[in-house]
């Protein structure tokens, strides 16, 4: 059995115009009458929303550093039925972690490699011509391995530029797929975790069709389409993730979304009960809820509101009577005591948890997590070992409860970033993507 034929998305660094070609590619062969299956390479739970929202079809996430192949098998076979995948890439094609842990360096390239498909490299040439070229052929060659499809060449100033640079990639033997006009209207809006939600965007759908016109205007897509390619599936006997209860109240608004796709895939397909509620509008979780999460997101914009929602709170500390809660980063920030925003204000939380943070005291938090856990948490027993990632800035002040595991960055450093337990009721600041057997 094999996948669709597919492309990865991919560029020599961040800020190059990937991600609105991929919106745009993924609209315009959705509007040719083609079933599009987008992805997302790499540890982003912000891109999968675009995805969908451009193509129709749920994105999912592929991770080469905390997947093995048994997983990445099973996430890519949600691909069934699609007449062609278009997987975006993270950050440069070959960044990843300095050393590979047990399954890989968790770069694109890898999962472009072991999935099978073709490479479009999108170039930023602005202030260069011919030398764009030289950039292009260095990526082609780092790995002869990796198959590679040609470039698309963006922020192209002018006919002539366009003339200089595909004569530099004629001599370099590479297919020039496209050439984008440069444009200061095509740039997604963001904010510190990268690209605001896809909810919050004020006009996604018009954004998204421009995107399109525009990729269709300048980019060859029956060239893209015959571009596509693909290996096998991995073993596709392997469930997704299973669920950790079987009626799950699930936080789900603009404070708490980030939740990778294929966990909430594998949790539904297995036939658990997703309940979903919003903090910000004051919802309480259901009352018959077996278990409440709380994901990653950004309490710390909220955090006012969150203090102010009594019935969100008040079902919270009903529920960890006698039921299990686990939060991730945001979800985590919210269930502890004290939440510091960036102007130094406190806002008292669940407290359920001892955990303090702070928002003001702004520090970088970014990288694989590899975790074993002290104690349970919903889903995994004691000594269970768990692969996630972290991306947040808020610093810890105190945190004086029991900890929940020994977490190690990509490179096997010991963190003091735990998570902590207090009843039935849990916290970490990486989110989970996989069991490390899995």
């Amino acid at each position: 059995m094999t996948n669709p034929p597919g492309l990865l998305i991919s560029a020599p660094s961040s800020g190059t115009g990937k991600t609105t070609v991929m919106l745009g590619l993924l609209r315009a062969l959705a509007e040719d009458g083609l079933i599009v299956q987008p992805f997302k390479s790499g540890p982003d739970y912000i891109d999968p929303a675009f995805h969908r929202a451009a193509a129709g079809r749920a994105s999912f996430n592929l991770d080469s550093w905390a997947m093995g192949d048994p997983l990445l098998g099973a996430i890519s076979a949600q691909a069934a039925g699609a007449d062609i995948v278009v997987a975006e890439g993270s950050m440069g094609l070959f960044d990843g972690v300095a050393k590979p842990g047990e399954l890989g360096h968790g770069s694109s390239a890898e999962t472009a490699l072991r999935l099978g498909w073709p490479v479009v490299l999108v170039l930023d040439v602005g202030g260069q011509a011919q030398s764009a070229a030289a950039t292009a052929l260095g990526f082609r060659m780092y790995n002869p391995d990796l198959p590679f499809a040609g470039v698309i060449l963006n922020r192209c100033a002018s006919p002539r530029h366009e003339r200089l640079t595909r004569l530099g990639m004629e001599r370099a033997g590479l297919p020039v797929l496209g050439v984008l006009p440069r444009r200061g209207d095509l740039t997604l809006p963001e904010r510190h975790l990268g690209l605001i939600q896809a909810v919050e965007h004020p006009d996604l759908e018009t954004a998204i069709a421009g995107y399109a016109a525009f990729l269709r205007e300048h980019v060859d897509l029956d060239a893209i389409k015959r571009a596509a390619s693909s290996g096998p599936y991995g073993p596709s006997s392997v469930a997704l993730p299973q669920p950790p209860a079987q009626r799950i109240a699930l936080a789900r608004d603009e404070a708490f979304s980030f939740t990778y796709p294929h966990l909430l895939e594998g949790w539904r397909s297995a036939g658990a009960e997703i309940l979903p509620f919003s903090p910000l509008a004051d919802e309480a979780p259901s009352a018959d809820a077996d278990l409440v999460w709380l994901p990653g997101g950004y309490p710390e914009l909220h955090a006012g509101t969150l203090a102010a929602a009594d019935t969100f709170l008040s079902g919270l500390r009903k529920h960890a009577n006698t039921r299990p809660i686990h939060g991730e980063c945001g979800g985590y920030m919210a269930l502890g005591e004290v939440l510091v925003d960036k102007d130094g204000a406190s806002h008292q939380m669940a407290g359920l948890l001892g955990l303090k943070t702070s928002y003001q005291k702004r520090k970088f938090n970014l990288g694989y997590r590899k975790a074993e856990l002290l104690s349970p948490m919903p889903g995994f027993a004691t000594g269970a070992a768990l692969r996630g990632h972290e991306f947040h800035y808020s610093s810890i002040i105190e945190q004086p409860d029991a900890p929940l595991a020994r977490v190690f960055d990509a490179e096997g450093a010991e963190g003091p970033q735990t998570g902590s337990r207090r009843g039935n009721v849990t916290g970490t600041f990486f989110h989970l993507i996989a069991e490390a057997s899995a």
